[in-house]
């Protein structure tokens, strides 16, 4: 605020906030042998301490390009952060050219020398060692604090004039920063933030856009970024103000000026606390009599965890969406059970056909995302089955996704073992009274992650040779053009196999 009670302008607020300038140091980089995460987490930490950084360079390791860089970044910014380039190898140049864009000379800091002698055995000032010892003159050691144990940080970071040097290591670069964050704090900042998620594209509503902007240009920063792939919106607004009720008004006018429905209550962690988002998803949805069947098939995943447990209990994953719906379920009921330490899920995928790679990779997205402990096995289900007896002897039960509507499934019952001449498995079929339509509502209630084929017009996944886009779905614009609706848009649910061979 102003003097006078008036909101300053996020332009305005912006120039009062600290400025930074980060160099990111190293051949590797531009050479694509290593992928710089140091500027994103760097922009991210300052952007919540009140910082705003100005601009990004990514240089070799060449004395006379970093000496350059650091003179003109010193001039124009208040903090300096440089990444990379320490170390007492030939292409660790970075404290040199500090101390040539300065005019300096590098000198033994005693401290590091003790420091050096510790770790390396040895303090003389002509070992390669020691390189890391020498620092321009002015140079000073800020030794940072943990903020849990209270420890002091047995490695410093050096300091010239304006500019920080961090290593380039990023667990190191991390490390540090996370105890000297302080340093570049903004005591008098107080910035808003708030993310708004549209279903519309860009250009539809890039009328709205321009409009909101006029009339809040003043008191909020706007920026639109559309995404291509998502599956539950198209653009996401990042507003940015030192007000929060500025934010507020633009939402609102958002809200009556934007096609009705078009912003999107957006989940972006939808596995944060999931066993409480999942067990009172009925208190959400209308649809009385799928709440009644979500609780059953809670109930009977919970009742398998307590005759099986974790480790004699595997569930069944092709990547499909009842599958994607059973492991979400599975998985809060496991949260629920065991808790934070709860044991990891086993999941059991069965490869046949030639798979779709979209599908290979949503499982390797979902083993990554639910901490799966994945048995993948190539081959029918019977034969795949065996294979599981000698893979995991300890498994005695498996969580399927089947529905009554799937074939063979109208004569299962929630615990079914397998029949005669199989392997000798407890079928356990939480969803048998699902329908295509309640898995639907139950993924996109919660905004989990699913195959991407589903927003192209499949229904029901196979393999490549047997899986097509279900024709009910299809579309042929003005220019003839053929596309697909998204599956959960399918109303005729008795023809949700009607893409499969």
């Amino acid at each position: 605020m102003s003097s006078g009670g008036v909101t300053a302008s996020p332009a305005a607020a912006a120039r009062q906030r600290p400025s930074v300038g980060i160099i990111v140091i190293g051949d590797e980089i531009l050479k694509g042998q290593t992928v710089d995460t140091n500027s994103h987490f760097l922009t991210r930490r300052l952007f919540t301490l009140g910082v705003k950084v100005h601009r990004i360079s990514v240089i070799p390791d060449d004395v006379d390009v970093i000496a350059n860089e650091v003179c003109e970044f010193s001039k124009v910014y208040n903090f300096v952060i440089t990444s990379g380039g320490i170390g007492p190898t030939h292409d660790d140049v970075t404290l040199e050219a500090v101390a040539k864009a300065f005019g300096e000379t590098l000198v033994p800091h005693p401290e590091l020398v003790e420091l050096c002698k510790k770790f390396f055995g040895t303090c003389d000032l002509k070992a390669p060692q020691l390189k890391l010892a020498f620092i321009p003159e002015s140079g000073i050691l800020r030794y940072g604090v943990d903020k849990l144990s209270g420890e002091k940080s047995q490695i410093p970071l050096v300091v010239v004039k304006n500019v920080f040097i961090f290593p380039g290591v990023p667990k190191l670069m991390e490390s540090q920063f996370d105890r000297l964050e302080d340093l570049f704090r903004n005591p008098s900042a107080q910035f808003y933030t708030r993310d708004v998620f549209v279903r519309s594209d860009e250009v539809s509503i890039t009328g709205v856009l321009n409009d909101t902007n006029a009339k809040f240009k003043d008191t909020v920063m706007i920026g639109s970024y559309p995404d291509f792939y998502n599956s539950y919106y198209k653009v996401k607004l990042s507003l940015e103000s030192p007000d929060n009720l500025q934010i507020d008004a633009l939402c609102d006018f958002l809200k009556e000026n934007l096609p009705e429905n078009a912003l999107v209550d957006y989940d972006r962690n939808p596995l944060h606390q999931l066993e409480e988002k999942v067990y009172n998803l009925h208190c959400h949805i209308k649809d009385k009599s799928f709440s009644e069947r979500l609780t059953l098939s809670l109930r009977v995943i919970e009742d398998s965890l307590q005759c099986y447990g974790s480790k004699q209990l595997c569930v069944g994953f092709n990547g499909g969406k009842d599958c994607t719906a059973l492991l979400h379920l599975a998985y809060a009921a496991v949260r629920r059970k065991f808790g934070p330490e709860a044991p990891r899920l086993k999941a059991l995928y069965i490869r046949r056909g030639q798979p779709f790679p979209e599908v290979e990779l949503f499982i390797k997205d979902c083993r990554n995302r639910y901490n799966l402990e994945m048995i993948a096995i190539t081959g029918r289900i019977k034969d795949a089955l065996f294979e599981l007896k000698s893979k995991d002897p300890a498994v005695t039960a498996v969580v399927m996704g089947t529905r009554r509507t799937d074939p063979n499934g109208s004569s299962l019952s929630a615990f079914s073992p397998t029949d005669p001449g199989w392997p000798d498995y407890m079928r356990v079929n939480p969803m048998l009274d699902w329908s295509y339509s309640d898995v639907w509502l139950f993924i996109r209630s919660l905004n989990l992650p699913y195959c991407s084929l589903y927003d192209r017009g499949y229904t029901s996944l196979g393999s490549m040779e047997n899986t097509h886009p279900n024709p009910l779905l299809q579309l042929i614009d003005a220019e003839g053009i053929v596309r697909y609706r998204p599956a959960y848009e399918l109303t005729e649910e008795d023809r949700e196999r009607a893409g499969r061979n």
